[in-house]
């Protein structure tokens, strides 16, 4: 199985059908500084949401196909450029050798235990940036321990 396509558990309800965007393709939309809008992503046909989800993007040639298909299929679908953002290289995310502390203090407010040193290296780096996204701040993140239960660490 191609762990950075995969559609976890617990968003199956809404990314399952692919009516909302799955951490899958929001990873590697981050990681080619592309803003996807949920009102673009209905635009865009199930072949090309399907294609986002299964296509490779993790070499930096991989990051910048992804991110020129992406950008064509809003420009397609919307008639309007996209917009672009900073690259995220995953820094806090992919680092295995310690828990973010933004992701430690989550935790601890949603009284969760954080994951230890062991578990999060031990997490796919698109867990362990699932886990990170939904620890941002200003949102809701009802999937938070749906993911930790999900992934072993609750």
């Amino acid at each position: 199985m191609n762990t950075t396509s995969t559609i976890f558990q617990f968003e199956k309800d809404f990314a399952g059908a692919l009516y909302c965007i799955p951490m899958a393709v929001r990873r590697k939309l981050d990681l080619c500084g592309v803003k996807v809008s949920l009102k673009q992503w209905n635009h865009f046909s199930l072949d090309e949401r399907e294609q986002l989800v299964a296509q490779d993007c993790d070499t930096p040639n991989e990051i910048d196909d992804y991110g020129r298909y992406v950008m064509g299929v809003i420009e397609t679908r919307t008639s309007a450029p996209a917009q672009l953002l900073e690259r995220d290289d995953g820094a806090e995310w992919n680092d295995t050798n310690s828990v973010p502390q933004r992701v430690v203090d989550y935790s601890i407010e949603r009284d969760v235990t954080p994951p230890t040193p062991a578990q999060w290296a031990a997490l796919s780096p698109l867990q362990r940036f699932s886990i990170f996204k939904l620890t941002r701040p200003g949102h809701s993140n009802e999937n938070f321990e749906p993911a930790m239960r999900e992934f072993g660490l609750i």
